[in-house]
């Protein structure tokens, strides 16, 4: 069977909805700054929006609509994507309140080569020597990061912004482990549970109008829209292809922060995130030569 190739409009519509989705995921450190509430808080709540927001996407793709969805959620493959996903949503906020928003970006970065790892380790899927070669400068990259955190005080952020890809990255694979696992009904389910799990450790009196507009904007923006948006514009794309416009979230998410926060980077997060951005980059690069080949 021949696959037909997206008609040019269509690529671009394409480019423009993924790109999209990468600027509304980038602004995750433009909402963490603003926020004034305890960490607890800011997990729990923005994980309930994101919740509430996630219900129209559901309804728009038809995801968890058929009581199969939801039992295929509660199976182990699903639970484990929930849980998985879960600590990833409570790592992502800890990490931005513990330390830069530079270094939570770029160590984000080297979540599709530890997913390689994992496909590895559980699909005995092969790994390239190019997928070997950019793994390994990003861990060089991970590691001028946060050998410079050892003494500055953000170690933890780094070690829970590790923590989240790490845990990401399994969020990656697990679907793959079962390719009849609903998309959404988990993530939804894993929303749902990181607010009940942080809100009995939070501050509830610090959520003043303020922070509820910017949790309401986190879970909206960063979660629902830039999920709808990167699902609708990846049909039209090759996977590599969304993945090389979604490598700009490293370099736009320290960015906004820099102009809108003065939060300028350490010199070893814009030098080890230099090392990660160009391995990325090398890599979807060689990807997409590879697909046209």
């Amino acid at each position: 069977m021949t696959i037909k190739a997206p008609s040019s409009a269509a690529h671009s519509r394409g480019v423009l909805l993924v790109f999209a989705a990468t600027v509304a995921w980038s602004a995750s450190g433009i909402y963490a700054r603003l926020l004034t509430t305890d960490a607890w808080t800011a997990v729990a709540w923005r994980a309930l929006f994101a919740a509430l927001f996630l219900i129209v996407p559901m309804a728009i793709f038809g995801s968890g609509r058929t009581r199969r969805d939801w039992k295929k959620t509660f199976g182990p493959t699903g639970l484990a994507l929930v849980a998985f996903q879960t600590i990833s949503q409570a790592a992502f906020i800890g990490a931005y309140y513990t330390t830069s928003v530079a270094n939570v970006a770029v160590i984000y970065a080297t979540a599709p080569f530890i997913a390689a790892v994992l496909g590895w380790l559980l699909l005995k899927e092969r790994i390239v020597l190019r997928t070997m070669v950019a793994g390994l400068a990003c861990l060089i990259g991970v590691g001028i990061i946060i050998s410079t955190s050892l003494g500055a005080g953000r170690i933890i952020g780094d070690l829970l912004a590790l923590l989240m890809t790490v845990t990401f990255a399994f969020v990656i694979v697990i679907p793959r482990l079962d390719p009849d696992l609903p998309a959404m009904p988990p993530i939804f389910i894993s929303a749902v549970l990181t607010f009940l799990i942080f809100a009995p450790f939070g501050a509830s009196g610090s959520l003043d109008a303020h922070n509820l507009l910017v949790l309401a904007a986190f879970g909206a923006t960063n979660f629902s829209v830039a999920l709808v948006l990167f699902i609708m514009g990846a049909r039209h794309l090759p996977p590599a292809e969304s993945a090389l416009i979604g490598t700009t979230e490293v370099v736009m998410t320290p960015v906004w922060v820099w102009i809108l926060f003065v939060e300028r980077p350490p010199v070893a997060t814009i030098v080890g995130g230099a090392v990660i951005l160009t391995a990325v980059v090398w890599y979807t690069i060689s990807e997409l030569q590879r697909g046209k080949a």
